[in-house]
């Protein structure tokens, strides 16, 4: 179980997070929506150590993660997809996951992942030696989830993997996350497809300029009025 509590971060004199708590519980889909800055990338950059926090602990299984370094953090089984893919458009597809596995010793698991990977996206195999930067979006996007999963993670966090996509690419990216919950993965979610986000999650938050406002189960939030209005829009109808 992931648990952050009391989550500060600054930007100058600007307060990106202010005092947030999460539970991210094994084996659930747990995702963060809100709009634009509300402060949903900075809350995983700052579980990563990506970004300093001005207060507030992030633990893992009763493991003070606070001040750890990232690759340490990433050594524990936590990894993260970012927001923009972030691909090596230079190098290959298969150079992207081994890059994706740099803290795995054993060659042999290397080896053992980006099969792994190949099977959840067959795409992927039949461009494994294309340049990443040549990529469709959304094939940008399964090798960012892909790279991430090179380290086989206990907690897989997603930063927006749906944006930028055509309507039947978000569908089956939803399709992929949903996969990876099957096969037993805990999945951290920050998406701004809310409707998609909340049907697939076992729990929710909504953050607005940084702050909770409201948490429940994901079904729950899809019917509360307020992420209807706020969130929902046409969709909610």
């Amino acid at each position: 179980m992931l648990l952050v509590e009391n989550l500060h971060v600054n930007y100058g004199g600007i307060s990106a997070l202010r005092g947030i708590d999460l539970t991210i519980k094994d084996n659930q889909i747990v995702t963060l929506i809100g709009a634009n800055g509300a402060g949903k990338s900075s809350t995983l950059r700052a579980i990563m150590n990506l970004v300093k926090k001005a207060e507030g602990t992030v633990k893992y299984n009763d493991e003070d993660l606070t001040n750890l370094a990232t690759m340490d953090i990433v050594k524990k089984g936590i990894a993260l997809s970012p927001e923009g893919r972030k691909v090596f458009s230079n190098l290959s597809v298969e150079e992207n996951l081994i890059l994706g596995a740099y803290t795995v010793k054993d060659s042999q698991l290397v080896k053992e992942g980006i099969y792994k990977v190949y099977e959840l996206f067959p795409r992927l195999k039949e461009r494994s030696w294309q340049q990443a930067g040549t990529l469709s979006g959304g094939e940008q996007q399964m090798l960012a989830v892909g790279r991430a999963l090179m380290i086989s993670p206990k907690i897989l966090m997603l930063d927006e993997p749906s944006l930028g996509l055509a309507p039947l690419l978000v569908n089956d990216i939803f399709d992929i996350i949903t996969e990876l919950h099957r096969q037993g993965n805990t999945i951290l979610l920050v998406e701004q497809n809310a409707k998609k986000a909340l049907e697939i999650a076992d729990y929710g938050y909504v953050l607005e300029t940084g702050t909770l406002v409201l948490e429940g189960g994901g079904k729950e939030l899809l019917q509360d009025q307020r992420v209807q209005e706020a969130y929902l829009g046409e969709a909610a109808k």
